[in-house]
C-alpha cells in the first residue's frame, strides 16, 4: 500500500521528470537506484512518479507514491518520509497527501469531537468563543485576575498565550492554580462552565508532568505546538491522557507544507481535538480558501476549527458566516484593548455569536 503524496516544484517543463523522479527517490531510499541489490526494495519501497501536472507559471504538481510500511507507527516518521530531506531543496512545497484509512485508523485522532467540546461548555449548535492570556511577562497573579475578567463576559474557553510556558516571572504550576481558581470563581457567578486552556511546554517528562497537573486541577483542555513540542509528543499526550481535549497551536507551521494539510489534516490525525490557526485578514498572510479548506479538513476528522491571529470584534459577523457555526471564534488582543471594561466587551462578544443568524 502506498501514500499519494503531492508536492508543488518550481521547475522548468524540460527538467521536471528528472526532477519528479528526484523527489521519488530523495523521500524514499535516498541513494543512488543503482546501488540497490535488493529486489524487494526496487519493487516495494522505492517512491514512484504517479503524475506531473502542469499548474502554471513555471510550478507542476507532482504526485509520488511513498510506501506505507516505511512509516510504522511514528507521526515523526510520516513527516519524515513526506518531507524530511525535500524540505531543504528551496523549490519544492509539500501540498497534500491522501492518506489511508489504515494508516488513519492506527494514529491518534481526535478523541474529543466538536460536540464534545460544546458539551463541556454546556452549549447548543452555536459557533464558540474564546481569548487568550496575555502578554507574556505578567506574574501568574496578574493572568489569573485577566482571566476572571474575561470568564465573567461569558467567553467559552480562555487560553494561555502560546509564549507562556516555564518562566521564571510566571511557573506553570503557579499560572495554572491562580488561573484555574480565578476562572472557576469567575463562572460561578455568570453560571457558564468557561473553560481554561494552559499551554504545554517542555521535553516529554514535563509534557506529561504538566499534562497530569492540568488534569488534576479539573481541567478539561490543555494546548501544544506540535511543530515545537514534537508531533510524537502529541500522539503521546493523546493516548495518555485521553480525560483533556487537546487544542494544537500553529507555531512554526510555515515551514512549506500546505497549511490545510499540516493544520488541517495531520494535527488532527496526531490526535488534536481542535486546531488554531491564522485567518485570513489578520496578521497572517493565509487566503480565504486555505483557511476554508484549512476548516474542511479539520472537520473531516471531526476536529474543531480555531481561527485567530489578528481577529478583530468587528468582524465577528464576517468571520461566522464563512466559517459556519462549526467554530470557535478565537479574539485575543483586540479583546484586551478594552482593558477595564473586558466583561463588557467580552459579554457582547459572546451575545453577538449566539445571536448571529448566517447569511
Amino acid at each position: 500500500m502506498r501514500l499519494s503524496v503531492t508536492y508543488h516544484v518550481r521547475a522548468d517543463a524540460a527538467d521536471i521528470a528528472a526532477r519528479a523522479k528526484g523527489i521519488a527517490v530523495e523521500q524514499s531510499v535516498e541513494m543512488p537506484l543503482e546501488a540497490i541489490d535488493e529486489p524487494s526494495v526496487l519493487r516495494d519501497i522505492v517512491g514512484s512518479v504517479e503524475d506531473i501536472a502542469d499548474l502554471g507559471h513555471g510550478r507542476f504538481a507532482v504526485r509520488i507514491g511513498l510506501a506505507l510500511a516505511t512509516i510504522g507507527d511514528d507521526p515523526g516518521q510520516l513527516l519524515n518520509m513526506l518531507f524530511g530531506n525535500t524540505s531543504l531543496q528551496e523549490d519544492v512545497v509539500l501540498a497534500d497527501v491522501d492518506l489511508p484509512e489504515a494508516l488513519i485508523a492506527s494514529f491518534a485522532r481526535p478523541r474529543h469531537r466538536i460536540e464534545d467540546l460544546r458539551r463541556i461548555v454546556a452549549v447548543g449548535q452555536r459557533a464558540l468563543t474564546a481569548s487568550a492570556l496575555k502578554p507574556q511577562g505578567l506574574p501568574p497573579e496578574r493572568l489569573g485576575q485577566l482571566a476572571e475578567r474575561l470568564t465573567l463576559g461569558g467567553l467559552d474557553f480562555i487560553k494561555d498565550d502560546h509564549g507562556l510556558a516555564d518562566q521564571d516571572y510566571s511557573r506553570f504550576a503557579m499560572r495554572v492554580t491562580q488561573c484555574a481558581a480565578a476562572i472557576a470563581r469567575a463562572a460561578r457567578r455568570t453560571g457558564h462552565p468557561t473553560q481554561y486552556i494552559p499551554s504545554l511546554t517542555g521535553d516529554l517528562d514535563q509534557l506529561r508532568s504538566r499534562a497530569a497537573l492540568a488534569r488534576d486541577a479539573g481541567l478539561a483542555c490543555v494546548m501544544v505546538a506540535p511543530m515545537v513540542s514534537g508531533v510524537s509528543a502529541v500522539r503521546t499526550l493523546a493516548r495518555a491522557y485521553p480525560d483533556l481535549a487537546i487544542f494544537a497551536h500553529p507555531s512554526m507551521g510555515g515551514l512549506r507544507i500546505a497549511p490545510d494539510l499540516l493544520i488541517g489534516k495531520l494535527f488532527p490525525l496526531f490526535g488534536a481535538d481542535a486546531v488554531i490557526f491564522p485567518s485570513h485578514g489578520g496578521r497572517f498572510g493565509y487566503s480565504p480558501e486555505t483557511c476554508l479548506r484549512l476548516a474542511t479538513n479539520a472537520r473531516r476528522f471531526g476536529a474543531l476549527p480555531v481561527p485567530a491571529g489578528g481577529m478583530t470584534l468587528q468582524r465577528t459577523p464576517e468571520i461566522l458566516d464563512f466559517y459556519g457555526p462549526d467554530t470557535m471564534l478565537l479574539i485575543g488582543g483586540n479583546l484586551l484593548l478594552a482593558r477595564e471594561r473586558i466583561p463588557r466587551e467580552a459579554a457582547a462578544f459572546t451575545a453577538a455569536v449566539a445571536a448571529h443568524r448566517y447569511a
